[in-house]
């Protein structure tokens, strides 16, 4: 499944253009896929969620966050700051897919990651909930912008376990954060200023588990259109073992 979109946002006399792709892929181990995006180049929104809980419901939990938060976003984006908008999304996103557990019992229990960015002109924001990760690209140099809401991820920024420990720890899937599993959730807010040139990749874990964040740098590096781009990450990902849904989201920012 993939999506192509490109559009333009200003700010003042300088423009920003944007242009975007987005492709989501079940993996080689799982029978089903609870990964969800979605590429909103016209808002200036774009989000990757990945589901989790029994039976359907993590499909379930993973799309209705995409859902409602392009929803918000799109009814509410003349309201400012844009960073307070869509933290309004996400826990608007959140508080849905937790009434909906709980008068669906056979959806208790579930919840999603995600990760978010915003635009508007020169600047941007990330949102997140859990370990699906926004990265940037600038200039050759490749950076993580979000911090993982996992166990072992904590353990390593609180100097308890080491990065080599972290990757094979039998608690590696524990999330310490998730949309929807509470009534409300903290979200993590990063503001951004964008430079033409900048590219931003947002993704599930399936990729980065997988992928080491050289490789990854790696093929972004590659000269193909952002569509080819997300395809090689997946194919690349898959590759590796697949064990995961994967899921990628490409934004680029262009003078």
């Amino acid at each position: 499944m993939c999506k192509l979109t490109n559009g333009r946002t200003f700010l003042g006399k300088a423009a920003i253009h944007y242009i975007a792709a987005g492709r989501t892929d079940r993996g080689r181990k799982r029978s089903g896929n609870e990964d969800a995006f979605a590429v909103g180049v016209d808002l200036g929104v774009y989000v990757v969620c990945d589901g989790m809980g029994g039976a359907a419901a993590g499909e379930v939990a993973s799309s209705m966050a995409v859902k409602v938060v392009m929803h918000h976003m799109a009814g509410n984006l003349h309201e400012t700051p844009l960073a307070e908008v869509l933290e309004r999304a996400v826990n608007a996103a959140g508080e849905a897919i937790f009434l909906h557990a709980l008068h669906n019992p056979r959806c208790s229990g579930m919840g999603t990651t995600l990760v978010s960015l915003a635009v508007e002109g020169a600047r941007g924001w990330v949102v997140n909930v859990g370990d699906s990760r926004a990265y940037r690209l600038r200039a050759g140099q490749f950076e993580q912008i979000t911090l993982d809401h996992s166990l072992v991820d904590e353990q390593v920024r609180l100097g308890r376990m080491n990065a080599a420990e972290a990757r094979i720890s039998p608690l590696r899937n524990v999330i310490t954060r998730a949309l929807g599993t509470q009534s409300s959730v903290t979200a993590d807010v990063f503001p951004l200023e964008i430079a033409a040139g900048d590219l931003y990749l947002l993704c599930s874990d399936g990729l980065n588990r997988e992928l080491s964040d050289e490789r990854i740098a790696s093929i972004l590096g590659e000269p193909l259109p952002l569509d080819g781009l997300c395809k090689q990450l997946i194919d690349e990902a898959n590759k590796a073992g697949g064990q995961d849904n994967i899921t990628c989201v490409l934004v680029r920012a262009k003078s």
